[in-house]
């Protein structure tokens, strides 16, 4: 690893470590960032696809059947000549469908096979764990998405909300009529989408209001939520795809069904109507003609400022890759991770949770029962690491049916849909599965799961400059050392804090405890509430479940490379600014600085080695450094 220069660190440790790269670096066209993450992601892109094409090609066999069946998907959506020829017929059966509803009674009547198939609707039901008894599955209802990416857009003060809808308006004028509407009809479409999005908008939370975990458990009886519509027979349609009789149905967004009158009722019943078109025509856009994939996409990339769409080859791989995701995961981690580095870095995690453990006993600010409670739920934290143990059988029931026998690429994705919505909803009311992985071994990331207190680590993060055998284990520390700790952290962030060990919703601390925490997490959100980036602020409220979680997985990353007989603290220092390295379009760093619970990547890089007390040791920090801290405003919390 590259010596950096002391000077340049009290200056800026970010720029230090990656000025020279960041003076060079180009944003691809079809990007809206680059950086460690994406270098990572575009990286796994090029490998597997390369395996892929080699397997259509009919030069290496798939060497399961699951994976047959994806690369027989993966014939379907690179055949840009069928999907052109074709173009929007595969989808008209379904705006027809929506164009032939009558009133809400019809809609009633057909709504069970929209739920299966995903499309849109002006609520949806899903199931997941209870968030208070987490062994059980229960009946989620949920409110749809607005247009723009947070409430907050449609601020009277907010310039580029109109922006935003203006341009989102011109992309489904274009689609619309690429997919059969008159420009007349197209345009009416448009202008009930936009109003029925209105009515959406004061009754659901703002990203903010989102970001508490605790105000998601909303249950209310099932006889009262069959209540909230006048209009439709909720209940009918819970029956129609639940296999008995929920007590409770927990509501994420409560606001909008207590005004679920105020949206659908018969009046706005025509307006619903062509705002479920455009909802329609804009979700399934990506699996038609090359020329709806690329208007398809207008909005999103002017969202984040990328320049061009993906490439035909990209997006095929993508679309397919989606619908397999755990089948290309699993092959993935097996052909380029395997058991022996999965064995590796599970024996580092519970290294890493071992510091923790020995943390949380040290600690001086939690009393004695809370303390003791901590390492309970500490000790029963479950670990996956690098991809799962086996498939999950829902996938051995996906079947690419091929283009000879009247197969495309939109009847075998809403296909796939159903059977996994199907067994979704078979779930309900059964146990939940604890060792079910919800991202995929290719996916350049990791997570904490509070409602299951699992920690997971896909094979894809596993790797330099997060992980390697020839990095020093300082290095590493400073990478995927303090990505362990820093998922290990979220059990115990101002969110993870309300779960105990089965993940439950259940305060587990003494009431001092807990009053001292939410101090020192609203100590957290002062250092980053307000910071300059990007033409914008940060929101410290927004990503303090993340800051907390960084500020312990910072800390308990480098009392374990202190552990070390190598250690070189400037080397894990070098390494977690390393791995933080992201150029961004203006639009995309905003977007995020609006919607993400994450701070920016150069501040989470910068901030929090601030905190930590041998960073000014390790690179002489001095209080006219700009880098420097004072003592007191130092935040530590794990």
């Amino acid at each position: 690893m590259a010596t950096i220069s002391q000077a340049a660190v009290k200056q800026d440790l970010y720029d230090a470590v990656n000025g020279d790269w960041q003076a060079t670096a180009e944003i691809p066209a079809d990007h809206a960032s680059t950086g460690g993450f994406m270098d990572l992601v575009d990286g796994i892109e090029k490998t597997l696809m390369h395996d892929f094409d080699a397997m259509v090609a009919g030069k290496t066999t798939p060497n399961d059947p699951q994976l047959a069946e994806f690369i027989k998907f993966y014939q379907l959506t690179k055949d840009f000549e069928k999907r052109d020829q074709d173009g929007a017929k595969p989808l008209r059966p379904y705006l027809k469908q929506i164009d032939s509803l009558t009133d809400l009674a019809d809609l009633q009547q057909r709504m069970p096979d929209w739920i299966y198939d995903g499309l849109p609707l002006p609520f949806s039901l899903d199931v997941d764990a209870d968030m208070k008894n987490t062994k059980v599955n229960a009946l989620f209802a949920q409110a749809p998405n607005t247009i723009l990416p947070d409430k907050t857009y449609y601020d009277e003060g907010n310039q580029q909300g109109p922006k935003l809808l203006a341009v989102y308006g011109q992309m489904m004028l274009q689609l619309l009529q690429l997919a059969g509407e008159s420009a007349a009809q197209a345009q009416q479409i448009v202008d009930d989408t936009l109003k029925f999005d209105r009515l959406i908008v004061p009754w659901v939370k703002s990203a903010e209001e989102a970001a508490d975990y605790s105000k998601m458990y909303n249950p209310r009886p099932f006889k009262e939520f069959v209540n909230n519509s006048r209009y439709l027979d909720l209940a009918a349609i819970t029956y129609s795809v639940i296999n008995g009789n929920p007590e409770l149905v927990i509501l994420p967004e409560p606001a909008y069904f207590d005004h679920f009158n105020d949206v659908v009722n018969p009046d706005n019943f025509t307006m619903m109507k062509n705002w479920m078109k455009a909802k329609l025509v804009q979700r399934l856009s990506g699996y038609l003609s090359d020329e709806m994939r690329t208007v398809g996409t207008t909005y999103s990339r002017t969202l984040s400022g990328q320049a061009q769409p993906r490439s035909q080859a990209k997006s095929a791989y993508y679309l397919a890759a989606g619908a397999f995701d755990q089948v290309v995961g699993l092959y993935y981690g097996h052909k380029y991770f395997g058991e022996t580095a999965k064995a590796d870095v599970h024996h580092m995690v519970e290294k890493m949770i071992a510091v923790y453990k020995r943390r949380l006993q040290a600690n001086t600010w939690l009393s004695a029962d809370t303390r003791a409670k901590a390492i309970v739920k500490l000790d029963n934290l479950g670990i996956q690491v690098g991809y799962p143990d086996k498939l999950e059988a829902v996938y051995t029931k996906y079947k690419t049916l091929p283009a000879a026998d009247g197969g495309n690429v939109l009847s075998n994705v809403l296909c796939f849909g159903r059977i996994a919505r199907q067994d979704m909803f078979a779930k309900w009311g059964q146990a939940t599965d604890r060792t079910r992985w919800e991202m995929s071994a290719d996916t350049v990331n990791a997570y904490y799961h509070p409602f299951m207190n699992i920690i997971v680590f896909p094979a894809a993060i596993l790797q330099a400059p997060f992980y390697s055998l020839d990095q020093s284990s300082s290095a590493n520390y400073g990478g995927i050392g303090a990505v362990i700790a820093h998922e290990i952290s979220h059990a115990f962030d101002n969110n993870g804090a309300l779960f105990d060990e089965f993940g439950n919703l259940h305060n587990w601390w003494t009431d001092d405890d807990s009053a001292h925490f939410k101090e020192l997490a609203k100590a957290m959100i002062a250092e980053f509430d307000g910071l300059d980036f990007a033409g914008a602020k940060v929101n410290g409220t927004l990503t303090v479940s993340e800051n907390i979680a960084d500020a312990g997985g910072l800390s308990c990353a480098e009392e374990a490379a202190k552990g070390e007989a190598d250690v070189d603290l400037a080397a894990f220092f070098t390494n977690w600014a390393m791995v933080w390295r992201m150029k961004a379009t203006k639009q995309y760093m905003q977007l995020l600085l609006s919607i993400d619970v994450h701070a920016p990547a150069k501040l989470r890089a910068n901030v929090q080695p601030k905190n930590l007390d041998d960073f000014y040791a390790t690179f002489d920090i001095q209080p006219t450094d700009p880098m420097y801290l004072a003592p007191d405003k130092r935040v530590k919390i794990w």
